[in-house]
């Protein structure tokens, strides 16, 4: 017996179904998780569009808010720099690697400071010389 489940392509699902998955990976990206609660079953073209505008808001409120954390998170880690530079450290590279320390995953170090991703790519990618 075979058990096996074929995903429809896109282009074959119907429409409303297309909408509840447009609706599922919106509602994440706004609020950061899946809309567990919510039940579109009975949801028309018009309800989703309607639910498309208000979430697209949300959204791109949410990416100018991230835009000035990681403004403040640049200011605040190259104070951090500056005063690692004046408490003995040669140059910019040198201080990052002590802040960085035994910090083995870069991109993770930016994320869990609200760095912009690929903020620190190029020290990222001289760090080899040090390793």
């Amino acid at each position: 017996m075979n058990t096996e489940t074929t995903l429809a392509a896109w282009e074959d699902m119907p429409l409303l179904e297309q909408y509840q998955s447009i609706f599922w990976d919106m509602y994440k990206d706004a609020y950061g998780f899946r809309p567990r609660s919510v039940n579109t079953d009975s949801w028309t073209v018009e309800d989703f569009e309607k639910e498309f505008q208000f979430l697209g808001t949300v959204i791109e409120r949410q990416i100018q808010d991230q835009k000035i954390i990681e403004q403040e998170a640049i200011k605040t880690f190259e104070a951090l720099v500056s005063t690692t530079i004046r408490n003995g450290a040669a140059d910019r590279n040198t201080a990052v690697r002590w802040i960085l320390d035994d910090e083995t995953d870069v991109e993770h170090f930016e994320w869990q400071n609200c760095l912009p991703f690929g903020y620190l790519k190029e020290f990222y990618y001289n760090r080899r010389e040090y390793v």
